[in-house]
């Protein structure tokens, strides 16, 4: 069966790293970058240093200097690099760890759009546009647009704007390989609530049962 796998961004402190590793979370994701959950190396560093070695450590990066992404990388021990700001295929290539590529969906995005950076990321995470924010900002986009086409070889996340209200839905309609959440599972800004985190991952695990179970249901009707 598939496992919608969670990745938990926006953390900035030793006890919301728990919080989210207990909750089952696959990957946590700390924002090194303009943000309200901005944090420093050192402070992504204390935040990260007991999360277990199979729970990705991701650094979200926009147009950095490819040395602060090299120095990231090193100190906090960094699984991946989440690139939200207008890097390139190239700069993709070159980064020191696999990159997951972050792209805002909106009234003219396409699919194939992506193809340029086949061999260059390992991932895309498709987020909602903003013309202020690169991302985080708590908004959603049309899931539709994943039941139409997707690209082969690609794994797509999807974030913006998921809450446990929502992400059940979502994932049943755009089946991603991953749901990527922040300011759905917060207290504010930079604090997460160990009671939604909770009701997030019930939500996705409740999700992925009803579309397992979909196939079976459909042959029997």
């Amino acid at each position: 069966m598939h496992r919608t796998r969670v990745k938990i961004c926006g953390i900035t402190n030793p006890g919301d790293a728990r919080t989210a590793v207990m909750a089952g979370a696959d990957a946590l994701g700390v924002v090194l970058a303009p943000s309200s959950r901005q944090v420093t190396i050192a402070e992504a560093t204390r935040s990260l240093a007991d999360v277990p070695p199979l729970v990705a450590r991701v650094g979200v990066f926009v147009n950095a200097k490819p040395e602060f992404v090299a120095e990231a990388v090193k100190r906090i021990g960094l699984t991946y690099v989440q690139f939200h700001g207008d890097e390139t295929p190239e700069i993709c290539a070159a980064a020191p760890v696999p990159v997951i590529k972050a792209m805002q969906v909106g009234t003219e995005f396409a699919l194939e759009i992506l193809e340029p950076f086949r061999g260059s990321v390992s991932a895309f995470l498709l987020d909602a546009t903003d013309s202020h924010k690169r991302g985080g900002t708590g908004r959603t986009f049309d899931w539709q647009i994943l039941t139409y086409t997707r690209p082969g070889g690609f794994s797509l996340f999807l974030a913006g704007g998921l809450s446990p209200l929502n992400v059940a839905e979502a994932i049943q309609i755009a089946r991603p390989f991953a749901v990527d959440v922040s300011s759905g599972v917060e207290e504010h800004p930079g604090h997460k609530d160990p009671i939604k985190v909770a009701a997030f991952m019930a939500a996705v695990r409740a999700a992925d049962a009803l579309v397992a179970a979909a196939p079976a249901a459909n042959q029997e009707g």
